[in-house]
């Protein structure tokens, strides 16, 4: 599995990205460069105040990239990822894109380190150079132990990427953000100082329910059991109803948080996926 990983974003993806490009998310970097005027859209936060007050109008500092910073992903493992009714389970996924995010990191010179949101805890990895980290990591994900619940909330790995991961740069998180705790705050902490980057897991069947019955669900987080009809035509529809809604929160609170936003889904090609989002999520390819 690790092997074929690495042929896959090391020989495929290498093939669909031709050329050099800065990152999966282009970062503002830390060495000053030029000012421009302030346009609708621009982070407040880069006013230069000094031109700004000599122009009497609002100008920005803009940055040159800053090519060797520090990547940390926060990965969620806890049991509801251990779902899949597709072409593989929900974690398989998550493994593709922490080896993703890994290897074209890898590839422009950045640190990578990790926070592992196990069902009994939350392994710091710390970010480090080199292919064998990586490979390190992406197996911790393939062989973390399952747990039929959690006494972890993603929140919690979120705000780990506040703590040991001192170096700015770009901070990830792997989820299906199926999680009631108030990830989205978090997302918004550790924003103030670094780039984020979300990769939301999904199945086709957390969209829609199919037709077979009464069917027996279990919540994989807090273990609660129910019986659903799903011969009922309105019971289905509201389902589907109520996760469009769900997904379409989640990704309003990726925009409200200015967090770059990948979905990946057990029943598409990821690679593809992946390509998708760094050719259009403003990276620099060339």
């Amino acid at each position: 599995m690790l092997r074929r990983l690495e042929l896959d974003i090391t020989m495929r993806l290498d093939g669909l990205l031709q050329g050099d490009y800065r990152g999966l998310v282009p970062g503002h970097g830390s060495e000053p460069g030029e000012t421009r005027r302030y346009e609708p859209g621009d982070d407040v936060r880069r006013i230069d105040w000094n031109v700004t007050a000599r122009m009497l109008e609002p100008y920005i500092r803009q940055t040159i990239a800053d090519r060797e910073l520090e990547t940390a992903v926060a990965i969620d493992l806890t049991p509801s990822l251990d779902f899949g009714t597709a072409d593989s389970e929900k974690r398989d996924l998550v493994a593709a894109a922490t080896a993703a995010i890994g290897f074209l990191t890898l590839r422009i010179g950045n640190r990578f380190g990790a926070e592992l949101i196990r069902p009994d805890g939350i392994e710091s990895i710390p970010a480090k150079q080199g292919r064998d980290h990586v490979l390190h990591i992406v197996e911790q994900v393939l062989t973390a132990p399952r747990g039929d619940r959690s006494e972890v909330t993603l929140a919690d790995g979120i705000a780990r990427l506040r703590g040991p991961h001192r170096r700015t740069g770009l901070r990830a998180v792997i989820s299906d953000f199926i999680d009631d705790s108030d990830w989205e705050s978090e997302l918004k902490r550790v924003g103030i100082r670094n780039q984020m980057m979300a990769v939301e897991i999904v199945d086709p069947r957390e969209m829609e329910l199919p037709n077979v019955g009464s069917l027996a669900v279990v919540d994989p987080e807090t273990g609660q059991r129910r019986e659903i009809h799903t011969g009922s035509r309105r019971v289905r529809e509201r389902f589907a109803e109520a996760a469009l809604e769900q997904r379409e929160e989640i990704a309003q609170t990726m925009r409200s948080t200015r967090t770059r936003h990948l979905q990946l889904s057990t029943d598409r090609d990821w690679l593809h996926d992946v390509v998708r989002f760094v050719a259009t999520s403003g990276a620099q390819i060339r």
